[in-house]
Formats: C-alpha cells, sequence, structure tokens
C-alpha cells in the first residue's frame, strides 16, 4: 500500500472523475499529452477534435473543436456547434471556393459567435488572407496539404498558425514546416492531423507539431451500438 502511495506522489498522476451517465465520453488518444500544447487566449491546446457531429463535440473531453467541412460555410452550421461545445471552436470560413470577402464575412460571424479562431483551407490566397485579418480579431489559422506556398508571405498577410493536413505524408510535412518558420519564428504554432495510431501522432508529435487533430468518424453509432447491445442482454 505505502509503494502505491509513493508512486502517486512522485508521478503527475491525474484522478479521475466522472459520473454513470457520462462515463462513455469520447476520450482524445493519451499519446497527444506529449505535445507542448498552444496558448489560444489563455488556455492551453493539445488536443483538437475533429468533427461536426455536434452529439460527440458535446460529449468529449478534447481541449478545441476543428468545425471544418467541405462545403461552404453556413452560420446556422456554426451556431448549432456553439450552442453545444463546452470547449474553443476553430471554424472553418472556406479559402477554396468561398473566397475573399465572403470569407472575411462569414470570419466575422464566427467571431461574433464565440469561435476562438477562424481556419482558411489550403488554396486560400495572399488577398482572402489580408480581408479576413482585416475585420476579425481572432488568430488566424492556414491549413497546409503541401510544400507549395510561400510560407513567409501567408504569415506576413496575416496568418497566425498552420494546420497541417498531409495525409500519410503529414509528419515529413511537418517536418518541412518547421523548418522554413525557424527563422521567422522558431516557436510558430502548429497544428496537424495526427493519424489512425499512436505512433504516427508522436511521429507527427516528434516532427514539431504543438497539437493534434483526431477524427471521431463513425464514433456516436459505434457507441449506440455497444449500448444497444447491453439493453438487448439485459432481462
Amino acid at each position: 500500500m505505502n509503494n502505491d502511495i509513493n508512486m502517486i506522489r512522485n508521478k503527475k498522476f491525474v484522478p479521475d472523475i466522472s459520473s454513470e451517465l457520462r462515463k462513455d465520453i469520447v476520450r482524445s488518444p493519451d499519446v497527444i499529452k506529449n505535445a507542448s500544447g498552444i496558448r489560444l487566449f489563455g488556455k492551453r491546446i493539445k488536443s483538437i477534435i475533429y468533427t461536426m457531429d455536434v452529439a460527440v463535440i458535446a460529449n468529449s473531453n478534447a481541449d478545441a473543436v476543428l468545425a471544418v467541412y467541405p462545403w461552404t460555410p453556413n452560420t446556422k452550421i456554426l451556431n448549432a456547434i456553439s450552442t453545444v461545445s463546452n470547449v474553443p471552436i476553430l471554424a472553418g470560413i472556406g479559402g477554396g471556393l468561398t473566397k475573399g470577402l465572403r470569407s472575411a464575412t462569414i470570419g466575422s460571424f464566427a467571431e461574433e459567435n464565440g469561435a476562438q479562431a477562424v481556419v482558411l483551407n489550403a488554396p486560400a490566397t495572399t488577398e482572402t488572407i489580408l480581408s479576413v485579418e482585416h475585420v476579425v480579431d481572432i488568430p488566424i489559422i492556414y491549413t497546409v496539404v503541401n510544400h507549395d506556398i510561400n510560407v513567409k508571405e501567408r504569415i506576413d498577410a496575416g496568418v497566425n498558425a498552420f494546420n497541417v493536413a498531409g495525409g500519410k505524408n503529414t509528419a515529413e510535412l511537418v517536418r518541412w514546416l518547421r523548418h522554413e518558420v525557424v527563422n521567422i519564428d522558431p516557436n510558430f504554432p502548429i497544428i496537424a492531423s495526427g493519424g489512425k495510431t499512436d505512433e504516427q501522432m508522436q511521429e507527427t508529435i516528434d516532427a514539431g507539431a504543438n497539437a493534434i487533430s483526431f477524427t471521431a468518424y463513425g464514433v456516436t453509432e459505434a457507441t449506440f451500438q455497444k449500448k444497444m447491445a447491453i439493453y438487448r442482454s439485459e432481462r
């Protein structure tokens, strides 16, 4: 027993408090704790859940929500997410087909509705970045998908952090991006998608990512199926 007490004292043991009704929350992968994190308006963010499922958002322990989707941004969707989220929202405002003044307008709405950062997709030009930067007072996050960008140009236009989404090449892309920003700001914030395994997430962290986004595809259905199986077995 004394050994157990000493172990708790010697390590940063974190007691877990929950309840019967809330024990099935969507938990961030533990490996993400190894990241340094990014401080956003005073809140330290390491894990970012990438989902548009409001039920998942309301039942996740992630530090923030990455609210980005492949359709033109809709203010009603952002409003729904804002209603249920208890953590900062990084709101997608276009950058591809949705650009320029429209992205800036959506960015302004996002800020007014509680988003703590806006996210521009990879095709966003410096003109779109400047348009957004002129109207919002929250950080602009720019999504990087390959090496074909002028990093300094994006930062000079108003980008405050990069979000790397390079698929299987994400860790390598993070490593390249960290090298590119070292002479501009060695501590420039980099968020990156973590992949599916702990090993992939750790590799991305080691490459220089400060925060990791993880997906929650199918988690609602999987949790519901598990509970229904339990209900069927009960007499």
